[in-house]
């Protein structure tokens, strides 16, 4: 609750920062003459290129976003030189946020399209967790459990992309744009050092617990490894080929030495039972996440079972193929309604629309489930809805509204594709059993959530973008505290929980894992998409005083980790809690220090 109430804090913060603002009157606003403007807005540029240099040595040093100084005009001339400066053109997403701000309504009007942007940007966080946890989750399971995998290589390639969806996608496409890569970098070491201080921080005071010492000190050192690397290439300023490879290499290393530490502890394990009939006082010795993981789906999956069991109902029932659509599409289980509270009925009130939309675009496969989630209308139907949501989503809907020889647009060619489908396969199979290809519906259901994820982090990006540039903050600090706390609060909340209930361990694992992914294929997919559409050597804007703030202290909080956490014999205590608490307050009053000038280099 503390994250959301400091998520919603700052975006009050920042609405009553530029209401403070509207009441002194723009002070510190530099006001074009509108007689060097000319009529449609061509001169404006040059007109306020005297003030692109003092702009930038005030408050963006080395960002090369020229939109950036568009809150030094008059209000009057901000919405043409949006729409005349290629730095303002939000190509990417659906709704270029710049113009919707300054064009939209008149400029008296701009707090009430600003309030309604940062509306936009909590419902745009909400799609993000409800995809990437009831869609895009699951239907990783169900691949993993296709391709046999074990829990161990599932937990670190498919499960750890499914955790990290909101936090990898925000990362690819932040990385991918030149201008926003500020974002990227601040929000996956924001994340980090949240998640590693206060999120870890709070499990050891809710359920004080030794941690297991070889996963811990593995996935520490990982980390350290992704960490120091990005902070050597932010220093550099470029990152190559090879070195963009080199993310994704590394990453396959962890996944290996995973592999290996599971083949390890299960050989020390089997040994140890041989070697004694009480083996199994010996046995928590070697006890490691992978056994708590384990021991928490067993249980998940038998009081499933039972809760499913007493409800099934006595006499063999066939429904219609009108009701298995509509109960399909219905998201309230009315068993679950009739317990909660008025407040989680309100919350799920409000996001009944989202849901019924992505139950109607993306099929899930439940391989727990006897039939495997087969819902023969409905999945017939996401054979149409998913492939147009694929062509009218992806790259803001530039592949659908293609025309093939002008003259048969592609999205129209999807639906015919679509409905064929559809048709066969609604003839081919009945209401009661799943075909034997039905797991090919769980990659449809990757590829269509993947899709949704991504398009809401474009947007997401695309806003914050909007709002670094509106109230003059830099993307490092948005990344950190909104884009960061945004994709995070719903891991910190099941880690909390998953501690409460008496997994600790788990809890702790699913700190270190996740971000390991995030950094590792963040960065890596996020610099390949840009070296596809740019140059094959990435060059970063130079880093400011905020970026190494915020490097430093992520690396020094994971070396305390790494020497403070052996030293207590690896127990991870009430007073340790409270020491990654009170580091992570004192990080974040440093970095808006610095951020607002108080706290400065000696040559600025």
């Amino acid at each position: 609750m503390t994250s959301r109430v400091v998520f919603i804090s700052l975006l009050l913060l920042l609405y009553f920062q530029y209401i403070y603002g509207l009441g002194s009157g723009e002070s510190g606003t530099v006001v074009v003459p509108s007689p060097y403007r000319s009529p449609d807005g061509a001169d404006l540029r040059s007109s306020v290129g005297t003030m692109v240099g003092t702009h930038f040595a005030m408050f963006h040093q080395g960002n090369t976003d020229k939109c950036a100084i568009v809150m030094n005009l008059s209000a009057v001339d901000r919405c043409a030189f949006v729409k005349t400066t290629p730095d303002c053109s939000m190509e990417d997403s659906f709704i270029n946020y710049l113009k919707m701000t300054f064009c939209l309504l008149p400029p008296d009007l701009t707090p009430l399209t600003i309030t309604l942007c940062m509306i936009w940007l909590l419902f745009l966080f909400i799609v993000l967790g409800l995809t990437a946890s009831k869609f895009f989750c699951p239907n990783l399971s169900a691949i993993s459990s296709s391709l046999r995998l074990t829990h161990n290589v599932a937990g670190v390639t498919f499960l750890a992309l499914g955790n990290g969806a909101p936090d990898v996608f925000s990362a690819t496409v932040a990385f991918s744009r030149p201008h926003t890569a500020g974002l990227a970098i601040g929000a996956l070491f924001g994340a980090g050092i949240f998640v590693t201080t206060v999120v870890a921080g709070a499990v050891s005071l809710v359920k004080p617990f030794t941690v297991a010492s070889r996963p811990f000190l593995r996935d520490v050192i990982f980390y350290m490894a992704a960490v120091f690397w990005t902070i050597v290439i932010l220093y550099r300023g470029t990152i190559s080929l090879g070195e963009t490879l080199g993310y994704l290499g590394l990453y396959v290393v962890y996944v290996i030495t995973v592999i290996a530490s599971a083949y390890i502890y299960s050989h020390q394990k089997h040994s140890a039972t041989r070697s004694s009939i009480q083996s199994s006082t010996h046995v928590p010795e070697f006890q490691s996440s992978e056994s708590d993981d384990e021991a928490i789906l067993i249980s998940n999956s038998s009081i499933q079972e039972d809760y499913d069991s007493e409800y099934c109902p006595l006499l063999p029932y066939c429904e219609s193929t009108s009701s298995i659509l509509l109960s399909s599409l219905n998201p309230v289980d009315s068993r679950i309604w009739r317990r909660k509270s008025w407040r989680w009925r309100a919350i799920k009130i409000l996001k009944m629309p989202l849901e019924v939309l992505l139950l109607l675009t993306v099929p899930v496969v439940d391989p727990d489930k006897e039939d495997r989630n087969w819902r023969r209308p409905l999945n017939c139907l996401h054979l149409i809805t998913a492939p147009l949501v694929c062509v009218l989503t992806f790259r803001s809907g530039e592949y659908g509204m293609y025309q093939i020889e002008n003259q048969f647009p592609v999205w129209a060619l999807t639906l015919l594709f679509g409905l064929f489908l559809s048709a066969i396969v609604f003839l081919t199979t009945t209401n009661n059993h799943p075909p034997p290809y039905h797991s090919l519906f769980s990659l449809l259901g990757f590829v269509v959530s993947a899709i949704w994820i991504s398009a809401a982090a474009l947007e997401v990006v695309s806003i914050l973008h909007m709002l670094g540039v509106f109230f003059s903050l830099s993307n490092n600090l948005l990344g950190l505290t909104l884009l960061a706390w945004g994709n995070s609060i719903g891991d910190s909340f099941s880690d909390v929980t998953i501690a409460r209930q008496g997994y600790p361990q788990m809890a702790i694992s699913a700190c270190f894992g996740g971000i390991i992914f995030n950094m590792l294929i963040g960065v890596g997919i996020g610099c390949l998409m840009q070296m596809f559409n740019n140059e094959p050597v990435v060059t970063f804007e130079p880093a400011g005083l905020l970026t190494w703030v915020l490097a430093g202290s992520l690396g020094l909080s994971l070396v305390l980790s790494f020497i403070l956490v052996p030293l207590h014999c690896f127990h991870m205590g009430r007073s340790y809690g409270i020491f990654l608490l009170l580091f992570y307050a004192v990080f974040l009053l440093v970095a808006l220090l610095t951020e607002f000038g108080f706290i400065h280099t000696g040559s600025q």
